[in-house]
């Protein structure tokens, strides 16, 4: 390796966009190499103009291009389902943001109006039939009334649990009273991935 080799390997280390760049996935970790690759093969005297340029060019977030082909594919389909417009509703009516609704909706049943679990929970929100009868729902697979009564509902614990996102949505999926319970998101597998899952998405 010659001095200009070195020379660019070090200034590359020194830019501060590399935690962005190199992430864990196996997509940031091949950008890395990339820009790697193409830093050791720079010539000239302004190897670090030369990087930095490089390094402008490509995407400066840990979001690996799969998670945002996901997200993209989720935004089309809501459109195209005239759910979009349905959340938009929902939450303004509510007052939560409208996507926390769409992290749960994406969550629940991957915003597909007919989904049903084996436990009974049933439409975009997946409401459970004592639940769904509650919030005064009378067709569970109806779009709009699934995602009002849903949206509703997740309001009604984020009140009690004074805006905690992440205790309002344990009780979304295990019921309050379990969270009451054990004080605090239940030790249960499923409603830890369950919130742990909506939160990355509403965050991302």
């Amino acid at each position: 390796m010659n001095i200009q080799q070195v020379k660019a390997m070090m200034e590359l280390q020194a830019l501060g966009n590399l935690g962005s760049i190199a992430s864990s996935s196996s997509e940031g970790t091949n950008m890395f190499q990339t820009v790697l690759d193409r830093a050791l093969q720079t010539t000239g005297t302004d190897t670090l103009g030369s990087v930095q340029n490089l390094l402008n060019t490509m995407p400066h977030h840990a979001s690996s291009p799969t998670l945002a082909l996901s997200q993209e594919n989720d935004a089309r389909k809501s459109q195209e389902t005239g759910i979009d417009s349905i959340i938009s509703r929902a939450a303004e009516r509510y007052g939560i943001p409208a996507k926390l609704i769409h992290s749960v909706v994406k969550q629940e049943s991957g915003y597909d109006p007919s989904a049903t679990s084996h436990a009974g929970a049933a439409g975009l929100m997946q409401l459970m039939p004592g639940t769904a009868r509650g919030l005064g729902v009378t067709d569970v697979f109806d779009p709009e009334q699934n995602v009002f009564a849903g949206s509703k509902y997740l309001k009604q614990m984020l009140v009690k649990y004074d805006g905690d996102m992440k205790l309002a949505l344990a009780a979304y999926n295990a019921g309050p009273g379990n969270v009451d319970k054990y004080s605090g998101v239940p030790p249960f597998k499923e409603t830890k991935n369950y919130v742990r899952k909506i939160m990355d998405s509403y965050y991302a």
